[in-house]
């Protein structure tokens, strides 16, 4: 499965979640607002910070969503591997094969 077909699969999947737990989707998307709009750091750094925990907690659904969101931001090629090493670098083996799987993932959905 391509990483764009992940992409849809999750947004299906998150789709249909809202329509069960509504309130609970809703709490979560403005806890999400709140965190990325307040504080000090830019938007795109904390989306690397997600994307690393991404990896760390080997969710593929986080990666492929975190990925998307900093090809928009304009991210790079070489600070997503800035992320990985660091993001290999505290989690160790199973990070490095989760990393890859997140290298990927940006490179597909940069190729646009």
């Amino acid at each position: 499965m391509s990483w764009s077909d992940k992409l849809n699969d999750t947004r299906g999947q998150l789709r249909g979640l809202n329509k069960s737990i509504p309130d609970t989707t809703r709490a979560f998307g403005a806890l999400g607002k709140s965190v990325k709009e307040g504080g000090v750091l830019d938007f795109k750094t904390k989306e690397f910070i997600a994307l690393g925990i991404a990896v760390a907690m080997r969710c593929e659904a986080c990666i492929v969503l975190h990925c998307e969101t900093l090809v928009k931001a304009g991210a790079t090629k070489e600070e997503i591997g800035d992320v990985l090493a660091m993001t290999i670098q505290m989690g160790g083996g199973p990070s490095m094969m989760y990393a890859a799987k997140a290298q990927e993932c940006f490179e597909e959905l940069s190729a646009g």
